[in-house]
């Protein structure tokens, strides 16, 4: 009775324990542990790091991912249109959340190929619609895209702007004690000078990343046409004659700087013959007077 007794409170203790694992004792001739019951007892077991069907645990925070987009569009129009397509999608644009950064239009009386170009970014929700806009403006050959990765640049910047905010505050919590003599006072103001000058400078970078990767940068290209028909039957005479005066002024201005390198050498080698010649005329003279010396007279 006492043996009895003495294991049920052992027992007891051992159950009542805290932070102590409970573990399942099988007595000779009691049952084999079934599959079922294992599974029961991992699920129900916190440290085996296994989870039943019914058990639902935290989400895994994911890493937010900052990614800079660009597409590149090629758009070919006709030269009588390339104007108007142009103006209308920098006219789309202002309708839009949309920002040009830069544009070129280059005409015919420039001299050069018709064509233009359209720098712009534009937030997420509206890249289809300038996309349309551009399709419908012109035949487009060619649309690139392009991601790049810029959460590693976006982390380190706003790890480095808080720590340098925190490091502001701490300075300037320095300059309010009373204890501070002035000259602690001068070393703290120009160190609260560097470190608001370096605060200035990652904040502008964190902005030019959020530009990067808030916004979508777009490149339109506009090309005119290459036809016969739609620059005209006599289009190639003109072209030639337009290109043989630039070449004529190329060949020219080529002659000119050879002229101008090859002067130097010309005076030295007419220099070089000049006294080439003095020297055998010389020597004729002096050949000549001692045959006539040596001829006796009669």
């Amino acid at each position: 009775m006492n043996r009895r007794l003495i294991a049920v409170l052992l027992g007891a203790l051992l159950l009542a324990a805290p932070g102590c694992k409970k573990k399942e004792a099988f007595v000779a001739g009691a049952p084999a542990p079934t599959a079922e019951m294992l599974s029961v007892t991992a699920d129900k077991s916190p440290a085996g790091g296994l989870v039943g069907a019914g058990s639902s645990g935290p989400p895994a925070q994911e890493t937010q991912r900052y990614i800079a987009e660009s597409h590149e569009v090629y758009i070919v129009t006709s030269e009588a249109d390339l104007e108007k397509s142009w103006n209308s999608v920098v006219a789309f644009c202002g309708t839009i959340q949309c920002e040009i950064v830069s544009s070129k239009l280059i005409n015919r009386a420039s001299g050069e190929t018709p064509s233009g170009a359209i720098s712009l970014r534009v937030v997420p929700q509206d890249l289809f619609k300038i996309l349309t806009e551009a399709q419908s403006v012109g035949k487009v050959t060619q649309h690139t895209t392009g991601r790049e990765d810029k959460t590693t640049e976006v982390v380190d910047t706003e790890a480095k702007l808080k720590n340098l905010q925190t490091f502001r505050d701490n300075l300037r919590a320095m300059m309010s004690k009373p204890s501070a003599t002035v000259k602690d006072l001068i070393e703290i103001q120009q160190q609260l000078t560097e470190t608001q000058s370096e605060i200035d400078s990652e904040t502008a970078q964190r902005k030019i990343l959020a530009n990067e990767t808030e916004k979508i940068a777009v490149e339109l290209n506009f090309n005119v046409e290459d036809s016969v028909s739609s620059r005209g039957a006599f289009a190639p005479i003109r072209t030639a004659l337009r290109e043989s005066g630039s070449v004529l002024l190329e060949s020219t201005a080529d002659a000119i700087t050879l002229v101008f390198a090859a002067t130097p050498w010309l005076l030295l080698i007419t220099a070089v013959i000049w006294i080439l010649v003095r020297v055998l005329r010389r020597r004729k003279r002096i050949r000549a007077a001692a045959a006539l010396a040596s001829t006796p007279k009669p």
